[in-house]
């Protein structure tokens, strides 16, 4: 649901500025996302679910609301004014004002929505759906919480027609939606288009991408949902409007009227058809009577990203506790870049900055700053093992790469003038992301580089080729950043920094993203006495079986996930020998992720659902690793990668040497605004799925030569 129209995506007061992100999270929304995603799958469909059709009394009796949404919708960055994350925003409200944990399920089809909903498999529908009258003799439609008009969508650099009649070719649309009688009316009307439908659990994404790709030549899309794609698909564009604006509702079973009676009350009471969205600069006091706080930061590995389903970020965790604590909802607003974020702020766009930003003279003039939180300064890196660098003298003859465009170039020029060292400074290329700059001192391509001590920490987390050779200037504080006016947020702030800086939550929190290492190590790949290469070579024979895998590979796998610990427990909690997240375990069956036999079983079920996601890739060796890519990074990065790589002009049907390149550029800012699931550490499924094919050739060779 958009706030009445759509609102642009451009901020107003800024035509050139582009907001690019703003999620509307309610309290739950951590656990919302996890009940959801946990590591990737949600639930999947070969996991046979309990059938409930009782009304309110019932569902509050076994304490969960379930709620239908499409699998192709279930994860991705959420954007501005996103209709599909406002329902599940608003639902999560609903669930929690009765007491209610909500469970979304996913379909895999859009047209299984309804069925899904009459045979018992959720409680209520919520996904943008279209109130019509042959869909309203079979289910019951709540208030309306939105209008949208249906309109053509084309290839980006072609000549849209000014009306509907000017339309030449073939629409396409999915089986099950409204988009398809529109499709098939307007194939009726007018001699030169025709219609494709398209069957099977191909998602809206996918979709597009086949626009995108000249297998139909218009899609019909709603404009709410328009207005977001356009905001990171450049691939199209806007056509005429097809027909008059329709309401959009959720819907329930028609025996269910007391939970219909509930959703209008509460609806009603939400006005979802005019939820503000105006410029404000207002103190605490006015924050808490609205009921959000508005954070401003960036889509990076250090603020706020999506791994595996899950947002995730030290500065998103931080705001997150505080606006908790405020008893305030959380709305995240992703800036294009740091210049764009204090004029964000001034403008009314957010109510803080938090993006281990530097309190610098000139941002003191325009802005208040918090007490510091965080402390970094500017580190020289090079290879481990390198030539040593003992002090700055020792620059003298070497070349440091870093992009002109960064504060590193200036710092470097100055220290260069100042001391009079001969020292090569080299250009980077401007779309050279600092972890790709990073990677190339790692593997010899540049001598030098410049990194911020945080930014660095997060890189060795991932890699072990690189270190920090020298410091750099005195160390620089970052601060979260308010507007002058706002002195009571101001001081809550700096207060919640006074309790929490290097306590327990603030220090784990830390350590999460810069200090636990997640290296890809190949190891030794060896055999045992007794000829196995695990010591779960049974399970893992039997089980692999059963799902279709070599279960070597998944051995290989298995030993990069946990090292064959099966109580390990990863970074972000996930456990086990395949290292799945609790509640995600939870919902494909599994209890005991400690337990050998459970947690192999876990994984290899995940594994095969984000096989499935990729069922497009005829070649089924390609297809693994991109199975192992998906697994490691979650499916969605992988999609969007292979997207880019596309565009790049290399095979997206490949992995090595194509789709991982574009992998690696989805890290850069430049690629990762108009990916749909945002930023991506696309050096970690790149290293994961080289280091488990590095070790399970050593497997296969090693069990050819002895006859195994």
């Amino acid at each position: 649901m958009t706030r009445g129209a759509a609102p642009s995506l451009t901020p107003r007061g800024s035509p050139g500025t582009i907001r690019l992100v703003k999620h509307v999270a309610s309290l739950l929304v951590g656990l919302f996302v996890a009940t959801l995603l946990g590591c990737g799958p949600g639930t999947p469909s070969k996991i046979q679910r309990e059938l409930h059709t009782d009304d309110l009394p019932g569902i509050l009796t076994r304490g969960t609301l379930r709620v239908l949404v499409e699998a192709d919708d279930e994860r991705y960055l959420p954007r501005d004014g996103d209709p599909i994350v406002l329902e599940r925003d608003v639902a999560s409200e609903f669930a929690e004002r009765h007491g209610l944990e909500i469970e979304f399920v996913p379909v895999d089809r859009f047209s299984d929505l309804v069925p899904s909903l009459l045979e018992g498999k959720g409680d209520v529908i919520a996904a943008n759906l279209t109130v019509t009258p042959e869909r309203a003799e079979r289910i019951a439609f709540t208030q309306p919480i939105d209008r949208s008009f249906e309109t053509i969508v084309l290839r980006a650099g072609e000549t849209p027609p000014r009306t509907i009649d000017g339309l030449k070719g073939v629409i396409g649309a999915r089986r099950g939606t409204t988009f398809l009688e529109t499709a098939r009316q307007l194939g009726d009307e007018l001699e030169d288009v025709t219609t494709r439908e398209f069957i099977g659990a191909i998602g809206n994404e996918a979709l597009i991408d086949s626009l995108a790709a000249g297998v139909v030549d218009y899609l019909i899309q709603d404009s709410n949902r328009l207005d977001v794609l356009l905001g990171y698909r450049s691939e199209i564009q806007r056509g005429p409007v097809i027909r008059a604006a329709r309401p959009l509702a959720w819907a329930v079973r028609p025996t269910n009227p007391a939970l219909m009676r509930a959703l209008d009350a509460f609806l009603f009471e939400m006005q979802l058809l005019h939820r503000d969205d105006e410029l404000y600069v207002e103190d605490l006091p006015s924050l808490k009577t609205r009921g959000r706080l508005r954070m401003i930061t960036s889509n990076s590995a250090s603020t706020y990203f999506l791994w595996r389903g899950r947002l995730m970020g030290f500065e998103y965790e931080l705001v997150r506790h505080f606006a908790r604590e405020q008893g305030l909802r959380l709305e995240v607003v992703v800036a294009p870049s740091y210049d764009d974020m204090l004029p964000l702020l001034l403008r009314g766009e957010g109510d803080l900055v938090a993006a281990f930003l530097t309190p610098t003279e000139a941002r003191r003039e325009q802005v208040a700053f918090s007490r510091p939180y965080h402390t970094a300064t500017e580190v020289l890196v090079g290879r481990r093992a390198g030539s040593a660098i003992d002090s700055v003298p020792d620059l003298a003859g070497r070349t440091i790469t870093v992009r002109e465009s960064s504060s590193y170039w200036t710092h470097l020029e100055e220290l260069r003038t100042t001391r009079g060292i001969d020292f090569t400074l080299e250009a980077a290329p401007e779309d050279m992301a600092t972890e790709e700059i990073l990677a190339a001192v790692g593997d010899g391509r540049f001598d030098l580089t410049v990194a911020d001590s945080h930014l660095l920490d997060l890189e060795l987390t991932i890699r072990d080729d690189i270190e920090g050779l020298l410091h750099l200037g005195p160390e620089r504080t970052h601060a979260w950043a308010v507007h002058p006016a706002n002195e009571g947020l101001r001081a809550a702030i700096d207060a919640y920094f006074d309790r929490t800086v290097h306590g327990l939550f603030y220090n784990v929190s830390y350590a999460r993203y810069f200090r636990e290492l997640r290296h890809f190590e190949n190891g030794r790949a060896e055999i045992a006495a007794d000829g196995s290469i695990s010591p779960y070579d049974a399970i893992v024979r039997d089980t692999a079986r059963r799902f279709g895998f070599d279960w070597r590979m998944v051995v290989a796998q298995m030993y990069q996930e946990s090292r064959f610990d099966p109580e390990a427990k990863s970074w972000a909690g996930a456990r086990g020998l395949m290292q799945v997240l609790p509640r995600t375990a939870r919902e494909l069956g599994i209890h005991d992720l400690d337990d050998p036999e459970q947690g192999i079983v876990a994984g290899l079920r995940y594994l095969d659902w984000v096989r499935d996601r990729f069922a497009d890739v005829d070649d089924t060796g390609e297809r693994t690793w991109f199975t192992l890519a998906g697994y490691n990074a979650g499916h969605g990065h992988v999609r969007d990668a292979r997207r880019l790589a596309r565009q790049l002009g290399r095979d997206p049907d490949r992995w090595f040497e194509h789709v991982e390149v574009a992998m690696l550029k989805l890290s850069d800012p430049e690629f990762h605004r108009h990916a749909r699931h945002g930023f991506v550490r696309g050096r970690e499924p790149v290293d994961y799925v080289r280091a488990i094919r590095a070790r399970y050739r050593a497997y296969v060779q090693l069990l050819e030569r002895t006859g195994r």
